[in-house]
């Protein structure tokens, strides 16, 4: 978080997204153990590592079978793939392994269409979209191929912009594939 709001990064998102981001960012206090109390609810912090970015946590309300997934699961929405290199999908998948074992009854995602729903398979199709980008970035041999191609297998899923950010960082020179 303390890296997130860093004077650089915090401007850089001020630059994308003009009069959206406040003056006065506050850093939340660190939590001490894994979980806390909302409302008579036991909130389960999960460390799940790297998804679309490193050091990736979900909430788990155990009573209620939620997971409050964040960025790690997404709904109808091209995935940020731009910060995960071969190993980094890999993580990810793994991270969707350990929500999946949550046995989640409702996952509340951290990119979607205005109007989401709240389906556990939103974990499924976010797996099968990362491992369709992990075998078709092996077959594409530019990154406006492996975009055409990830973009006629999804072609519904909101924010293509991301697809093209992800394509151009898999097709970057010396990035890591992932291992088949």
């Amino acid at each position: 978080m303390r890296t997130a709001l860093a004077p650089e990064s915090v401007e850089n998102w001020r630059r994308r997204f003009p009069g959206l981001v406040p003056a006065s960012l506050v850093p939340a206090e660190r939590l001490e153990g894994n979980e806390f109390d909302l409302e008579g609810n036991r909130i389960v912090v999960v460390d799940i590592g790297h998804t679309d970015t490193d050091n990736t946590t979900c909430l788990h309300v155990p009573l209620i079978g939620l997971v409050i997934a964040g960025d790690a699961i997404y709904n109808g929405t091209h995935p940020y793939l731009a910060e995960s290199d071969g190993q980094g999908l890999l993580d990810w998948l793994d991270a969707i392994d350990k929500i999946e074992a949550l046995k989640p009854q409702a996952v509340v995602v951290g990119h979607g269409p205005l109007d989401p729903d709240n389906s556990p398979r939103h974990i499924r199709e976010t797996r099968s979209y990362i491992q369709d980008f992990v075998r078709v970035d092996a077959e594409a041999k530019t990154a406006r191929e492996l975009y055409d191609r990830m973009l006629a297998l999804y072609p519904d899923r909101i924010n293509p912009g991301s697809l093209w950010g992800s394509a151009n960082a898999a097709k970057a020179p010396g990035r890591a594939k992932a291992p088949r």
